[in-house]
């Protein structure tokens, strides 16, 4: 009976292997395919186009970035990803409809995707908020030459709104105007806000595992990344957006132009960047930022674009922001029915907002 029980598991075991693998064929076959069809998009056919990839040298380490547009005297965007570690390499496809009026400029930042994979998928230990931002003024330094322009826009998404504000409030002169989206002000109060407000949802719609789950953490601040996670899962679940977990995997997965090791640089910088700056105990450098407390005056126009139902980065919030800063312009650009991923989901809208009030303030600058 031994003998018959142990032939009857071997070959269990064997039948769940040969669907494992036949799983992972296929999926690496669908990988493949997706990537294909990607690239034939990506595909820039015009005279005076640019399409680039490379390392640049910033304060002696090397740094990822991707520079693409359909016409080299457009006005240039440097996007700030975020995160932290989250790069924009798998949304590539979603900037396409941006080439045709602007230079689209991709940086993964110390501590993300290739840059991270770079440096031996290691962190420096005294990264901070201020060294990446300086790195990011080192990255417009060159561009400015690289693309012989005056002044960039600079573009920060969610975690890159803290550090784009860094930037243009340090170098002023290298920037022709500032965009903020998913824009933070106050990290803690905007948690607060976001828990409040995603329980209210879960009850709503009488979400019972959402309730369960969210008032088993409690209101923030939060003990443990575990305990943001869970807040984070359902904001965007409810949000109708992609979790973030599902968003990372299918990033890493079928990114363009990138093989499976960096699907695994990616991951694997989100995790070393996310650990660094939120800290073990939720106290680290992100926990604690204010930007209203000491990023309140600029010197170039800033306008923010905001999904009305952020569900991570509140739109009163950042509304609040607009309010307390002075510039010489500046502007609040509400998108109503879009969340946190409004520059994804909302793209025409974005891109409308951004070359009817952006646009001409780069364009005079060339």
């Amino acid at each position: 009976m031994g003998k018959k029980i142990r032939k009857v598991a071997k070959l269990a075991l064997a039948s769940a292997l040969a669907i494992l693998l036949a799983a992972l064929a296929t999926g690496l076959v669908y990988r493949a395919y997706r990537q294909r069809q990607v690239e034939k998009l990506l595909a820039i056919d015009t005279p005076d186009g640019i399409d680039e990839a490379m390392f640049v040298k910033i304060d002696g380490a090397d740094q990822w970035i991707t520079i693409r547009g359909r016409h080299r005297n457009n006005p240039v965007v440097l996007m700030i990803h975020g995160g932290p570690g989250v790069t924009n390499e798998g949304f590539a496809a979603n900037f396409l409809p941006w080439e045709k009026d602007f230079t689209v400029v991709q940086w993964d930042q110390p501590g993300a995707g290739r840059t991270f994979a770079r440096a031996g998928r290691k962190l420096p230990a005294d990264l901070t908020i201020n060294s990446i931002a300086t790195d990011g003024i080192a990255v417009a330094e060159f561009l400015k030459t690289h693309l012989h322009k005056d002044r960039l826009i600079l573009l920060g998404w969610s975690w890159g709104s803290i550090v784009g504000i860094d930037m243009v409030q340090a170098r002023p002169d290298l920037f022709a105007a500032y965009v903020g989206t998913g824009q933070f002000e106050n990290v803690q109060a905007g948690e607060s806000i976001v828990y409040a407000r995603v329980l209210a949802a879960a009850r709503a719609k009488g979400n019972t595992q959402a309730i369960k789950d969210l008032e088993s953490i409690g209101p923030p601040p939060y003990r443990t990344q575990a305990d943001l996670g869970t807040q984070r899962r359902w904001a965007m679940t409810l949000e109708g957006s992609p979790t973030p977990i599902a968003e990372l995997i299918g990033v890493a997965l079928f990114g363009p132009r990138s093989s499976l090791e960096d699907g695994w640089s990616f991951l694997s910088g989100v995790v070393a960047s996310q650990n660094h700056f939120w800290g073990p105990m939720m106290d680290g450098e992100f926990a604690k930022v204010d930007l209203s407390a000491d990023h309140t005056h600029f010197a170039i126009p800033i306008f923010v674009i905001q999904g009305v139902d952020d569900n991570m980065t509140p739109a009163e919030l950042a509304h609040d922001y607009v309010e307390k800063i002075s510039a010489p312009q500046k502007a609040y650009i509400p998108i109503e029915g879009a969340g946190h991923l409004a520059i994804i989901s909302n793209s025409r809208e974005f891109l409308k907002a951004m070359n009817e009030r952006v646009r001409p303030l780069a364009a005079a600058s060339l």
